[in-house]
């Protein structure tokens, strides 16, 4: 009887653990799939606290591996690009354990004030500097604000219904009247025309190099398009060249050629002092200005672990091949006497990228989410650059291979 007993336990946990793991996950698909409700949305988020405030500790352990999964599960395909396919999986797997170990921290305190504080400092927490677990995400497709302060309001709100008796729980209502909000569209032109072509190739294919000499072509005749539809500017995305493109003279020279007719941003590979980095450049009037990216990937651009440790990883998984560098700020491009902050794919999603902007109102991002897709990645991706669209008050023009184009405004 104790065995059949246990056993019905361990099954309800984990199935309280997955109810609760696809109610904090449901606005990254609700949004992937196109089912745009903010009613729906606020209901989902106040419930996914709840649950998250006052399922039992087991439960709330595996509601992390599960959130691990549901929110990070894409990861895993991107080494199939570097012949490690047979990873994928355990990649998965790892990354449900790691969320649930987080989770496990959070609880150690087995009090439903700790565990509310937790969650609120856990976005504060980046393991290996991957920063894309923000709990308030679950809020901007909502009815109620998402800054800082009012997801602690929300937490606060929630805890208060929990604890509250009777009558009482009316009060917990009262923070969450003070941060709803339901803006409009925000309408902000920079006043000029802006081509950002949609590119879809595959990764298994973007650096072949039999594929090199028409993937140039290609690139070449989306500009000649653009000047010859009278544009201002074109955006291309991330390592839409994929070569060392200031190692390439003739195809620099055709370039700055075209620029004396349309502003051109591109993404490329750039090389300096036996230094390789992950930049943007902009071609503009016969100059070029480059940009090199400041914030990497964790485990794709960079290894973030001790040196001897990053040795043995390149050599052994990745063919000998080196990290890239950052500069030590981030670029802003004049075009057209406006100014433009640039962000390469993840370090649009870190704060760092957003420090100084002074009265910079824009920022062209670029992105290959070929990389991941097909996958929610490309959608977690926009939900963050709303939250930090709205908050540092700055339109971004996103131009990305292998995903939807689009413009955030805050």
């Amino acid at each position: 009887m104790f065995l059949i007993k246990r056993a019905y336990s361990n099954k309800t946990n984990i199935i309280i653990g997955l109810i609760t793991a696809i109610s904090l996950s449901s606005f990254i698909y609700l949004e992937h799939y196109e089912i745009f409700s903010k009613l729906l949305n606020t209901f989902l988020a106040l419930i996914s606290f709840y649950l998250l405030l006052t399922i039992n500790k087991k439960s709330f352990v595996i509601a992390g591996f599960f959130t691990g999964i549901l929110w990070f599960y894409w990861i895993g395909n991107s080494f199939q690009y570097y012949d490690l396919a047979y990873l994928k999986y355990l990649v998965v797997i790892g990354i449900g354990l790691g969320y649930a170990l987080l989770f496990y921290f959070m609880t150690l305190i087995n009090k439903t004030w700790f565990r509310a504080l937790t969650i609120f400092l856990v976005s504060f927490v980046h393991p290996m500097g991957f920063n894309w677990f923000v709990p308030e995400l679950i809020l901007v497709n909502s009815y109620l604000a998402f800054s800082k302060a009012h997801f602690a309001l929300v937490l606060a709100s929630i805890y208060i219904f929990i604890k509250a008796n009777g009558i009482k729980k009316a009060i917990s209502i009262v923070p969450l009247i003070f941060i709803i909000h339901n803006s409009g569209v925000y309408i902000d032109s920079t006043g000029l025309k802006i081509s950002m072509p949609q590119l879809n190739t595959s990764q298994d294919q973007k650096w072949q190099q039999q594929n090199l000499a028409k993937t140039i072509d290609e690139n070449l005749n989306l500009i000649d398009n653009a000047i010859k539809e009278e544009k201002d500017l074109i955006i291309l995305p991330e390592t839409v060249f994929p070569i060392v493109l200031n190692n390439e003279e003739f195809l620099l020279d055709s370039l700055l050629k075209r620029s004396q007719y349309i502003d051109i941003v591109a993404g490329a590979i750039f090389s300096e002092n036996n230094n390789y980095y992950n930049a943007t450049y902009h071609f503009k009037k016969g100059n070029l200005d480059i940009a090199k990216k400041v914030v990497l990937v964790p485990f794709g651009e960079e290894i973030p672990l001790p040196k001897f440790l990053v040795d043995f990883i390149n050599e052994k998984l990745y063919d000998g091949a080196q990290d890239y560098k950052t500069a030590d700020k981030p670029t802003d491009f004049d075009i057209q006497g406006i100014s433009f902050r640039n962000a390469i794919c993840y370090e649009a999603t870190n704060e760092k990228i957003y420090q100084d902007l002074e009265d910079t109102k824009y920022m062209i991002v670029t992105s290959n989410n070929a990389w991941f897709t097909p996958s929610i990645e490309p959608t977690l991706q926009k939900i963050l650059l709303k939250y930090y669209a709205k908050k540092y008050g700055i339109t971004i023009f996103h131009s990305t291979n292998g995903s939807k184009n689009y413009i955030v405004r805050p």
